[in-house]
């Protein structure tokens, strides 16, 4: 075979047990590995996996290479793929196992504290801010493209071990869209890739809250006069006024009696309506046999003299 001839085509589900195995024996050797499976064909589903290969789709840098790394990715090639600070590396089964490295530059300072204070008082939840669930505005700003988050092809650079001489290969693509896939999953890892931190977008919406909340002006502040004219109140003079507040008189407490004295009469208050049941016109001091047996001599003495 001339060395310039193509090499034989490898139908699509061979290329995935040839990857199957490679996998298996990655793992055999002790080897921690994270591919990319992808149900379908869409590549990303979420905000963060979606914006970031459709900026990748945006630059014509990439255009010519792209659609055969969404190919590999889609068959499962990308077998292993970690992002850490500044690089995404990755190992991508073609006719060999290829090792491919992509340098991303960090986020200067600068940029980022413009996304902060473009940002400020909008982002009170880490959680809405992974899951992509802020206003259209925020969102947009943190993925602008030149100056968002994502990196334009300036601040990227590609390396792969496979022998094709363009910078960027199919395989290379193909750990690109990777990225994206793994985003749907881990979106915090775009700020580690990007060397950022995400909780400083709540700390500064935590700053303006708390000068929000600072003292009223005291130009702003009513005093009683004010207050009074307000709701038609006569206020009461405050405890810098000239004229003293009388204090309440306390009442006197009752002494007993002396042995031998008479008590003081009391005053009568009225007395409500007595019931007519001979219980009710009992006094304290009779018992209430006293009283039946009353009664009985009464009747007794009535019937004696009407059999008189």
């Amino acid at each position: 075979m001339s060395y310039f001839a193509w090499r034989p085509y490898v139908p699509v589900a061979e290329k995935r047990r040839r990857a199957e195995r490679k996998l298996a024996k990655l793992r055999k050797k002790g080897q921690s590995v994270a591919p990319i499976t992808i149900e379908g064909r869409t590549i990303a589903k979420s905000f963060w996996g979606e914006s970031w290969c459709t900026n990748l789709e945006h630059y014509s840098d990439y255009e010519n290479r792209l659609p055969r790394g969404r190919t590999y990715v889609r068959n499962g090639s990308v077998l292993d793929l970690q992002i850490v600070k500044g690089e995404v590396a990755a190992m991508v089964a073609g006719s060999e196992l290829y090792k491919i490295k992509i340098a991303i530059a960090p986020v200067t300072q600068a940029r980022w504290k413009s996304i902060c204070r473009d940002c400020a008082g909008t982002v009170d939840s880490l959680v809405e801010l992974l899951q992509g669930r802020l206003a259209k505005g925020v969102m947009d700003r943190v993925c602008r493209k030149g100056d968002g988050l994502f990196p334009s092809p300036q601040e990227i650079k590609l390396s792969c071990s496979c022998p094709d001489w363009a910078d960027m290969c199919k395989h290379v693509a193909a750990a690109l869209y990777g990225v994206g896939a793994r985003l749907d999953e881990k979106p915090h890892l775009l700020f580690v890739l990007r060397g950022v931190d995400e909780n400083e977008l709540l700390a500064i919406a935590g700053q303006d809250v708390a000068l929000s909340k600072a003292a009223p002006a005291a130009a702003k502040m009513l005093d009683d006069n004010d207050v009074a004219a307000l709701f038609g109140l006569e206020m009461a003079e405050t405890a810098n006024s000239a004229t003293p507040i009388p204090a309440t008189p306390k009442r006197p407490q009752r002494s007993k009696p002396l042995k031998g004295s008479k008590a003081p009469p009391e005053a009568k208050t009225p007395a409500a309506k007595i019931s007519k049941s001979p219980s009710a016109m009992l006094t304290k001091s009779e018992p209430k046999w006293a009283a039946l047996a009353r009664s009985r001599k009464k009747r007794a003495k009535h019937r004696l003299r009407r059999s008189a």
